[in-house]
């Protein structure tokens, strides 16, 4: 309860008219409001009008800075001293298709390095770690710090929900980002994803920052941006951190879903699987070696050789998790069919992703479930060839009412054209502090 006679040292309302007009907030001011808002001192409304103002003001590096401090200082930190093995950790800024944490935290953990992944849940066209994983019967994301700690002393590899205690000013500001139109804002991204990675505790941090129609900041300029934020977040804290920038603008891989997108992890896994997605995942893996300093180390027998699959089975028993169990099926598929000759000149992200999440594999809201059946199956990728009547997209669906919705959103998904398009490299760029 809060003490109404308390004296609080600065007025919230101050605060935002600052920021309105462009001001910069003194190191006390920030500390102050974030954590008079997790006190319950500052309104959800005035919260939501200083975010807002910062949305559109922005805010300095030395603001942001203070930002992070203050979100890390509203919980408790973790260490991960004492494994024995270097703990390096991995963060997506999200995207259509992006399973890379499924077949990357168990190639590391067979290579010697201990990978503590906190992981977060799917909201509209992007897709949650968690759910995907939670489509394996009996598998179990919400561990306690000392069953996280045991699973990843005793497999090098743990995958699960980050904990209550870790930056609670954060989670509550991030509630209110996404119910008000604050989510993309690199000063506000930044320091939400720095602030939880840096109170974790781990060695080393990569970040796998993406760009395109599918990402949240869809210019490679805002990308980089972000990227450099993060990475000099990091290197003030003494974590190490580099960024891959990322392109997001078609689909990672086939599998568009949940549990499709776990069939496509456990393929690569077995030494097959998407070209991209196995690029992107070696790629990753590399840094994360670098971070760890096993600089000789080639991740990409580990794929081949049963080492990366022995390990990934380990990691899902010891979180209750059957890996032999069926995955879901959707009882209704359909396929999506060309209506004229062409080339294929891209794949639009954002509108795959929309139309999964409209069959029911994302949600609308924090709390929705989610039908770990229903997905998109990508059958083209920019170049390929195709002529009228060939199949674009198999959607996968347990309720047949969705499946308008979803049809309606990948109606317009496949640009096809009379030459070859010009196809980016999938790593775009790098980011060091």
């Amino acid at each position: 309860m809060v003490n109404a006679h308390v004296t609080e040292p600065h007025d919230v309302v101050d605060l935002i008219n600052t920021k309105r007009h462009a001001g910069e907030l003194r190191p006390d001011e920030i500390a102050w409001v974030v954590d008079a808002f997790t006190r319950g001192v500052v309104a959800p409304e005035q919260m939501s009008a200083l975010l807002m103002a910062i949305v559109i003001q922005g805010m300095g590096r030395r603001e942001i800075r203070e930002l992070t401090a203050a979100m890390i200082a509203s919980g408790e930190r973790l260490s991960f001293t004492g494994l024995g093995r270097p703990a390096i950790d991995k963060h997506s800024t999200g995207g259509v298709g992006d399973k890379i944490t499924l077949p990357l935290v168990p190639l590391l953990a067979s290579l010697g390095v201990a990978v503590p992944q906190l992981s977060g849940r799917g909201l509209g066209h992007t897709g949650g770690t968690l759910d995907k994983l939670e489509s394996i019967p009996g598998w179990r994301a919400a561990l306690s710090n000392e069953e996280m700690y045991a699973v990843l002393r005793d497999t090098g590899g743990v995958i699960c929900a980050a904990g209550s205690g870790l930056a609670p000013a954060d989670r509550a500001m991030y509630a209110l980002r996404d119910v008000t139109g604050t989510v993309a804002a690199v000063p506000l991204i930044a320091s939400s994803i720095m602030s939880k990675k840096i109170a974790e505790g781990a060695d080393g941090l990569v970040l796998d920052v993406k760009f395109g129609s599918g990402a949240f900041l869809p210019d490679l300029t805002d990308a980089q941006e972000l990227a450099q934020t993060m990475v000099q977040l990091g290197a003030d804290s003494g974590l190490q951190t580099v960024a891959l920038l990322t392109d997001m603008d078609a689909p990672l891989g086939r599998s568009v879903g949940n549990a499709n997108e776990v069939r496509e992890s456990v393929e690569v896994l077995a030494g097959g699987g998407p070209a991209d997605v196995v690029e992107l995942t070696l790629a990753l893996a590399r840094e994360m070696l670098d971070l760890a300093g096993f600089t000789d180390v080639d991740p990409a027998p580990a794929l081949t050789d049963g080492r990366a699959m022995d390990s990934w089975r380990r990691l899902i028993a010891a979180q209750g998790g059957d890996p032999d169990a069926e995955l879901p099926v959707a009882r209704e598929t359909e396929i999506v069919r060309a209506a004229t000759d062409g080339i294929v000149q891209r794949v639009d992200a954002r509108a795959v992703g929309v139309g999964a999440w409209r069959l029911g594999a994302g949600r609308a809201r924090p709390g929705d479930p989610v039908d770990h059946a229903a997905g998109v199956e990508v059958l083209v990728r920019p170049g390929d060839t195709v002529r009228a009547g060939d199949p674009l997209f198999e959607v996968r669906c347990d309720t047949p009412g969705r499946l308008a919705r979803g049809l309606e959103s990948l109606a317009t998904a496949v640009e096809l054209g009379e030459a070859a398009p010009t196809v980016r490299p999938l790593v775009a760029g790098r980011v060091v502090a």
